[in-house]
This record gives C-alpha cells, sequence and structure tokens, in this order.
C-alpha cells in the first residue's frame, strides 16, 4: 500500500498531519503511529467507562466533574474519529 496516511495527532496550528507510506511502510514513523492510535483508542474505552459510570449516579457529580468528564469525552471522541478516518483511508 502507498500513499498518504493521516496521523493520529494534529500539527502546530491543529492541522492534520500525514505520513508518506511510500517509502517505508513499516518504518519508526508507521510503527509509532500504529501504538499512538491504539493508546487513544485504548483511552477512549476507559473514558467512556467513567461516563457510564457517572450516568449510573448523575446526582451525585458536581458541576466542575461533570464538564471535566465531557470535556474528556470529547477528546477521545475526536480521537477515535480521527483513527477511524485514518484506518478507513487505507482499506483497499
Amino acid at each position: 500500500m502507498s500513499g498518504l496516511r493521516l496521523l493520529p495527532w494534529p500539527g502546530p496550528n491543529g492541522q492534520r498531519c500525514y505520513l508518506s507510506t511510500d517509502a517505508e511502510e513499516g518504518g519508526y514513523l508507521a510503527r509509532l503511529t500504529d501504538d499512538m492510535e491504539e493508546a487513544q483508542l485504548a483511552t477512549a474505552e476507559e473514558v467512556l467507562a467513567h461516563a457510564v459510570e457517572l450516568l449510573r449516579s448523575p446526582g451525585a457529580t458536581p458541576p466542575g466533574e461533570l464538564r471535566f468528564r465531557v470535556r474528556r469525552l470529547s477528546e477521545a471522541l475526536r480521537d477515535a474519529l480521527r483513527v477511524a478516518e485514518s484506518r478507513g483511508g487505507r482499506i483497499a
């Protein structure tokens, strides 16, 4: 496979970053990208589990904690969507 692979992290100004996979498919940056994607998906699973737990006892959570959880959920969803887009773009 060759082409551009969407990286799981944004550039300095939030722009999309791509890795050219033409030269070295199993190279260092490709492996680093794979590892980062796996870490992001694992984090998303953890954040989701905390959110589900939080929803089971909605009255016991202070508003600041809710905002923090929503922020983390937003970050995890953004990362998971980026991973999905990147992986979907690489399906032959």
